[in-house]
């Protein structure tokens, strides 16, 4: 990792006579990349006129290591999104043979062998929905989301990739709302900004989920044994950094971001707690501190 970046040359917008800060520095410099995203946020969470043409799939996508032993509370979360299947959705549920079988179709030995060195569920699922969605494009959500019945249409306005803005207090070890840390982000050094990696909402070959899978397979191949960041390998920081270094580009380009960032995904879906799994290795958090 990089020297820090001097206080306020994170900055937005970039005031005259900074260094221009760099792919890198959003890379490997932690608080340079949580205050661009918080810029980021503030910008992509309002409406915009930009809309591009090519559709997103109606297709849900969903994952379950074992779909023949998927948990009843577990169950009733997936089933929930069969709702939107009267709206013009499919679903589509996959376990760790049909994931390991499409990805090995259609993107061949490596990728097969990225998601086989995969050692819990929960970095399978989060590198089998890059693959899906780099090539297909759809909506990912998880397997613990319970939607809520609320109008799903502002999702599919236009062919945006659409993430979850995500805000955690590092003095607290908590949460915090994103709406909220938005406008009271009075704790600069303590709150983390980033976006998680449920739901994506993505067209095709969008080229934030296709970086991500790239720099996903290749830290996966390199990984020389011992235990795994699940986060920064497979997660929602490896996504968070893709999505800041695209931002950059397209900005210094004098191009629109083409990425909304939801602040209230949670009147869509909400996380259930607490569920069966979660008190078992099944659960990646308790797996990690086990590793």
């Amino acid at each position: 990792m990089t020297a820090p970046t001097p206080p306020g040359l994170c900055g937005w917008p970039e005031t005259a006579g900074e260094r221009a800060v760099t792919a890198q520095d959003i890379e490997e410099d932690d608080a340079c990349r949580s205050r661009y995203l918080r810029h980021l946020t503030g910008m992509l969470s309002k409406l915009t006129t930009v809309a591009p043409a090519a559709p997103v799939p109606r297709v849900i996508v969903q994952f379950w290591d074992n779909s023949s032993h998927i948990p009843a509370d577990v169950q009733e979360c997936m089933t929930s999104w069969s709702a939107l299947e009267e709206q013009g959705f499919r679903r589509e549920i996959y376990d760790d043979d049909s994931a390991r079988s499409l990805i090995n179709s259609q993107f061949g030995n490596a990728y097969t062998a990225a998601f086989d060195s995969c050692a819990h569920p929960a970095m399978r699922s989060d590198y089998f929905r890059l693959c899906y969605l780099a090539r297909n494009g759809g909506f990912y959500v998880d397997a613990d989301d319970f939607y809520q019945g609320t109008d799903w249409t502002p999702l599919f306005r236009d062919s945006r990739l659409r993430l979850q803005a995500l805000c955690y207090d590092t003095a607290t070890d908590t949460m915090v709302d994103p709406r909220q840390a938005m406008t009271a982000d009075d704790q600069g050094d303590t709150f983390i900004h980033y976006v998680n990696n449920n739901p994506i909402i993505a067209p095709a070959g969008h080229p934030v989920v296709v970086t991500a899978l790239e720099a996903s397979t290749a830290a996966l191949l390199a990984h020389p044994g011992g235990p795994l960041d699940i986060q920064s390998m497979t997660g929602p920081g490896n996504l968070t950094v893709a999505l800041a270094r695209h931002a950059l580009h397209r900005q210094r380009s004098g191009q629109p971001v083409d990425v909304e960032v939801l602040l209230a995904w949670d009147t869509v879906a909400v996380s259930r707690w607490p569920l069966s799994y979660r008190g078992d290795e099944r659960n990646w958090r308790l797996w990690s501190q086990q590793q």
